[in-house]
């Protein structure tokens, strides 16, 4: 059923039960809004989305306020227009105005809309501030309340997103922060790391921990030899941050950047992606066939470990003892690649750059040390990489394309599709039923775990045998999967989890877009894209075919899984405390 209205005297007709807010946006109306996240935070708490309709008493959030049939509504009158300038005075009245040092400024929601409405400052309302009180400590993040407009999209991601719900708003009134419990840090919550919260807020109340300085050091450090990687996601993305177009792909003007930054060698997480694969394809087919423990569940994502460590402790048995691809990498680096260019482990510096802040809390896990120095010394983000090029005055957008560095810049597009969600499972089904089977699959495209859904399924018959597989991403996913598992009413043999929706594309470390874009853009389709355009142009798109793959087992690790893999290339997990980490 069909409602027609009236918006700034415009005839629209929307399905019955749409918000005023979506209804504008079909005749290009664009509603500004602060708390607004379509589905996740529908509150209409910060009253900046006020419009005026004819007949009604006052102005109305037009984020939750549905149409009828003849209604009239001026999104831009008088008194809506003051209205939003009054609520933005008394936003910056509370608030900490550092604009120009804030990591924000330029993409900020709130400074956007209070240019555009002509608000300089909070004039008649000026007064009491919030004490800046900052909490840097946790490993991935800092927390500056004074910059928080209480808009609730932290609490809305963490709690409906991810299912861990380690903050909220205390106290009331002008007392009223967003905390954690008992106004804990944030290192003595069960937090996972995410960085969820940081990506979903429009101001400069929650960003990751700066490790940029501590590359710049590395680098100038004649004594060091820097190498990068950069993850598959980072190149979906980092074009954002310069004025691109979501979903394009700057793989090769990236590794010209990386190298004018004076990188001593430029790599590809991509490679041990396939090495991953590898190696967890042999742990799932060495369970399938010796009755090991399953379902098998991937530990790609540092998020999700955590989460599991946390929260189904139950699980972490099922979980593949494979490093992360980051890990993993570092840990080759250090190994094998050290011995075969004699240098010291010690004064390798493996900086990874990654689509995630988690990964920043896992370079300090146990059991990540294989030579007996850290994997990876410093991880930043997608964000942190485009302030370190625009520090260094270099225009992505206008650097020759480059390629990787060799041998550890081989990849296939096996090793690319890391970076979306069902990515995993794609590449790993490519190696397994080719290893099952004993010879070349017909077709390596497994379409059914592709797609940002949360949850999907699929059933293979390899060999005679149905293998049962699910994918979801988002921790909240992830309880509903395995809460269906522990039931019996699921049969899974291998189940791929990420912890950010959408996997890596949508990563806590990638570009931040303003929810104006998220709430009508799948930025998280957009990206993913990226990676299976560059899968589809792969010469090759197995991670058994990787040359120099095949060239590490054969000259250093013997085979996958073997007691050196083992060493070198695994893991271990631990059960952790929800109350005391």
């Amino acid at each position: 059923m069909n409602v027609n209205l009236k918006i700034n005297g415009i005839d629209v007709t929307v399905p019955k039960g749409t918000t005023i807010l979506e209804a504008a946006k079909t005749v290009g109306v664009e509603i500004p809004t602060l708390c607004y996240m379509k589905e996740i935070n529908e509150i209409g708490a910060c009253r900046i989305c006020v419009v005026e309709v004819k007949g009604a008493r006052s102005l109305v959030a037009a984020c939750v306020y549905p149409v009828n049939e003849g209604m009239e509504v001026y999104t831009n009158s008088p008194a809506v227009i003051k209205a939003r300038k009054t609520t933005l005075e008394l936003i910056l009245s509370n608030h900490n105005r550092k604009c120009l040092s804030c990591v924000r400024s330029d993409n900020c929601e709130l400074q956007k809309m209070c240019k555009e409405f002509g608000v300089e400052d909070c004039g008649r309302f000026d007064g009491e501030k919030t004490p800046t009180t900052v909490d840097d400590s946790a490993p991935h993040m800092i927390r500056d309340n004074s910059k928080c407009v209480l808009c609730r999209r932290c609490v809305a991601v963490c709690k409906h997103n991810q299912g861990v719900s380690v903050i909220g708003a205390v106290e009331r009134g002008f007392a009223t922060s967003i905390n954690c419990a008992f106004e804990d840090e944030l290192a003595s919550s069960p937090c996972i790391s995410c960085g969820q919260c940081i990506v979903n807020c429009p101001t400069g109340a929650l960003t990751e921990k700066d490790d940029t300085a501590k590359v710049w050091d590395a680098i100038n450090d004649p004594e060091k030899t820097v190498i990068v990687q950069t993850a598959p996601a980072v190149r979906a993305a980092l074009g954002e941050e310069f004025g691109l177009p979501i979903g394009t792909n700057v793989e090769g003007q990236m590794i010209a950047g990386l190298k004018m930054l004076g990188f001593d060698k430029v790599f590809d997480t991509n490679f041990t992606a396939d090495l991953t694969i590898m190696e967890e394809g042999t742990e799932f087919i060495d369970r399938v066939q010796n009755g090991g423990k399953l379902p098998i569940i991937t530990s790609c994502s540092p998020g999700w470990v955590k989460y599991c460590e946390y929260y189904y402790p139950e699980f972490i048995e099922n979980l593949s003892s494979c490093k992360s691809p980051q890990q993993m990498f570092g840990a080759v680096t250090k190994t094998w690649y050290a011995e075969k260019n004699n240098l010291d482990p010690k004064n390798i510096v493996c900086v990874s750059v990654m689509p995630c802040v988690a990964k920043k809390f896992e370079l300090g896990r146990d059991d990540q040390a294989a030579a007996g120095v850290p994997d990876v010394d410093v991880s930043i983000t997608t964000r942190e990489l485009a302030k370190m090029l625009k520090s260094a005055c270099i225009d992505l957008k206008s650097l020759p394309v480059a390629e990787y560095d060799n041998p550890l810049g081989e990849y296939t597009g096996a090793g690319v599709i890391f970076g979306a969600t069902g990515g995993v499972m794609e590449a790993a089904l490519r190696t397994a039923v080719e290893i099952l089977t004993g010879k070349e699959a017909p077709s390596i495209d497994f379409v059914d775990v592709r797609g940002t859904e949360g949850i999907k399924e699929a059933t293979y018959n390899v060999n005679g045998m149905d293998i049962n597989v699910c994918v979801c991403s988002g921790t909240a996913n992830a309880a509903k999967v395995l809460d269906a598992v522990k039931s019996g009413e699921k049969n899974y043999h291998f189940i791929e989890i990420m912890g950010c929706p959408g996997g890596c594309v949508n990563g806590g470390g990638q570009p931040i877009q303003p929810a104006s874009v998220t709430n009508f853009t799948d930025v998280r389709a957009l990206r993913a894209k990226v990676l299976y355009d560059i899968d589809a142009a792969c010469a090759r798109r197995k991670s058994h075919d990787n040359p120099v793959v095949q060239a590490i087992y054969n000259e250093y690790f013997e085979k996958p899984g073997s007691h050196k893999a083992h060493k070198i290339l695994h893991t271990s997990y631990v059960a952790r405390s929800r109350y005391d980490d």
